[in-house]
């Protein structure tokens, strides 16, 4: 008994040594073109990056993203074949395991989608500032599921591409002008005139506010206690701001200068002495 033992474990090691011997090669090789395969992806991935970023950062970044995503699964699928297993049952389990992942990430497939329509459509690309999912930043990048925004205090927000395919957006920059509007209140007692004067010349002054469409000066409103002034000039789409609040300091100093008041709330108390209040 002891002998058959003996030889059964001879054997058993005998043919391990030859399995490890026969199938060693192949694991160093798959091995090998694994780790060459995943470099030369990288490079491959980078510069196909910064080929298609330099004709449409938005597109480049999406489809460098997909492309890397499918060569791995390639690599794999080859490694495998190397190794002896059998492709064919190998992408089949890849498919079970996909529809399985796919039930289960319906929100990644649905943002999946969306990058893809937002790529078709294309309501905004990279460099764009839009207001969206209650933030307003600029679009710095659009992965397959997500789109990254910076707004301006320096915050990097991440949006899901399903919900701004699905939501309504506001694109700041799809003009290159925009049209300032403005409101300035004057007294009852003011001269209007006057005060509509002053803001033109400011404008005019000011080499921000364009010639064409012209700028609009008219009575917006009479208040409770003032006449409002609705102004509108029109501007390039990154001067609009820095023009709007150079024109509320200097439309101020003017009408100081001028003598034109602008009215602010007031109220009047008036205290009843005791004999009043006793009486």
């Amino acid at each position: 008994m002891e002998e058959l033992a003996g030889a059964d474990a001879n054997a058993l090691m005998e043919r391990g040594i030859a399995l490890l011997l026969g199938y060693a090669p192949k694991v160093l090789l798959a091995i090998v073109t694994l780790l060459a395969g995943l470099w030369l992806i990288k490079r491959f991935v980078n510069v196909l990056d910064k080929k298609l970023s330099a004709r449409d950062p938005t597109l480049g970044k999406f489809l460098s993203g997909v492309i890397s995503v499918a060569l791995k699964v390639m690599l794999l699928i080859s490694v495998a074949s190397m190794i002896g297993i059998a492709t064919t049952s190998f992408v089949a389990v890849i498919g079970a395991a996909g529809l399985a992942i796919g039930l289960a990430l319906q929100g990644s497939l649905a943002n999946f989608a969306g990058g893809v329509l937002i790529l078709i459509f294309k309501p905004f690309k990279v460099g764009d500032v839009i207001e969206a999912q209650g933030y307003l930043g600029s679009v710095v990048e659009i992965q397959i599921l997500y789109t990254i925004v910076n707004t301006f205090d320096n915050r990097r927000i991440v949006i899901p591409n399903g919900n701004l395919s699905n939501s309504s957006l506001t694109n700041l920059s799809a003009y290159e002008t925009r049209r300032c509007e403005m409101s300035f209140g004057i007294g009852y007692d003011d001269d209007i005139d006057k005060a509509k004067a002053i803001c033109r010349r400011l404008i005019e002054e000011d080499e921000r506010a364009l010639k064409e469409p012209e700028p609009l000066i008219v009575v917006g409103a009479l208040a409770d206690s003032s006449v409002n002034l609705t102004v509108r000039a029109w501007t390039r789409s990154a001067d609009l701001w820095p023009f709007y609040w150079d024109m509320q300091e200097r439309v101020k100093k003017a009408f100081d200068a001028e003598g034109i008041s602008i009215p602010f709330p007031q109220r009047t108390v008036h205290v009843a002495s005791d004999e009043q209040s006793l009486g």
